[in-house]
């Protein structure tokens, strides 16, 4: 499933080119790909057909793109959540469709003309669907890209993450050390921390030297402080790689893949020698997935007595 840095490279993308853009028209393949959206395939075409939108924003691992809206008008966005395999392509308004295109959106930008949004998605686990705006718990931005202090209504309940501006590190290390649960699960519980996913949850807790069943409770705050620094390290450092691509379901807008996969320390690694110290890697069954990690690095806490 993309993670945090795959979906804000496709919404760096997409922001030039949807930010001003007027709606022309819309073409829903695949029904499914509205099932989050509660009016349907008609209301979702009538009620976004002749829109301009705003900008490209993201939470975590959701992008939406805000809905230039009335005065007296409730606001809304078009939230887009990936899933497994989906993709947001940009493509010419001639471009011949793409596979497992489900739905296509067709805009008109100021500068660069027509232009399509391509929702593209292989097991059709991802969606699209027009959701409310409702103001932000902190009054901060909704999230990266965003000017306004709001935030789908979908996505109110998800944490911050930390690439967003906004994000706090003191509350997220104070609600960290209340967990009574293992480091690894803390960090995939988007209501904690949005965005990292078991990829970069590996990788971090490499960088950071922790076993993944190392309990959140014992945990020293500098070493807290020193994991969320990490995980901020490996998210940017994947950012800049373009993201982690295995495959051709995770591509950027221009369908070109990431190559972080090129740098993994820790996921997808067992049986390599640690960069560290050249033990083998190995992996270990963590809920339905695994984790990855070096046993001489990251040592396996003791059992509580």
């Amino acid at each position: 499933m993309p993670e945090l840095p795959e979906v804000e490279v496709v919404r760096g993308g997409l922001e030039p080119a949807v930010a001003g853009s007027l709606v022309t028209g819309i073409e829903v393949v695949e029904p499914r790909s509205l099932r989050r959206h509660l009016g349907g395939v008609l209301d979702f075409e009538r009620r976004l057909t002749g829109r301009r939108l705003t900008g490209a924003v993201r939470r975590g691992k959701f992008l939406w793109l805000p809905v230039e809206t009335a005065a007296d008008e409730a606001p809304f966005a078009v939230l887009g959540h990936l899933g497994m395999s989906g993709q947001l392509l940009l493509r010419t308004a001639d471009a011949a469709a793409d596979r497992q295109l489900r739905v296509r959106i067709v805009l008109e930008h100021p500068v660069h003309g027509e232009l399509v949004v391509a929702f593209a998605d292989q097991r059709i686990f991802g969606s699209l669907a027009l959701d409310p705006l409702v103001p932000t718990e902190d009054g901060a931005p909704g999230g990266l890209g965003a000017s306004a202090a709001l935030v789908p209504e979908h996505v109110a309940h998800i944490a911050r993450d930390p690439l967003d501006p906004a994000f706090d590190d003191v509350r997220f290390v104070e609600r960290l050390l209340a967990r009574r649960t293992e480091l690894k699960r803390a960090l995939l519980d988007q209501t904690l921390v949005s965005g990292i996913g078991n990829i970069y949850a590996d990788e971090s807790l490499w960088a950071a030297r922790l076993h993944p069943a190392r309990p959140t409770a014992d945990l020293p705050k500098r070493a807290a402080r020193r994991l969320l620094a990490e995980v901020r390290s490996v998210l940017e450092r994947a950012l800049a790689d373009g993201g982690t691509s295995f495959d051709a379901q995770y591509v950027n807008v221009n369908g070109a893949s990431g190559y972080f996969s090129q740098r993994l320390n820790a996921y997808g690694q067992q049986g390599r020698p640690c960069a560290r110290c050249g033990t083998p890697i190995v992996r270990e069954a963590f809920m339905n997935r695994s984790s990855h990690l070096c046993p001489r690095c990251q040592r396996r806490p003791r059992p509580a007595h």
